[in-house]
């Protein structure tokens, strides 16, 4: 789902700015999906890496490509 068409809904205090948002549930929970991948590729971020040739020599080494 592409999250600006989930039409959000907005509360607003007596003055009329927005306090809250209301959304529709799956927009609400692809919101928290994608959060968890971004503190996943956070927690990520210092980790070493492998060039893609590593990768695929280190599968074949294991039997799994």
């Amino acid at each position: 789902m592409n999250i600006t068409f989930a039409h959000p809904q907005y509360i607003t205090d007596d003055k009329g700015n927005k306090t809250a948002v209301i959304l529709p549930v799956d927009a609400y929970s692809e919101l928290l999906e994608d959060l968890a991948d971004l503190a996943a590729v956070a927690e990520r971020r210092c980790d070493d890496t492998l060039s893609h040739e590593e990768l695929v020599d280190s599968l074949r080494a294991d039997g799994l490509i």
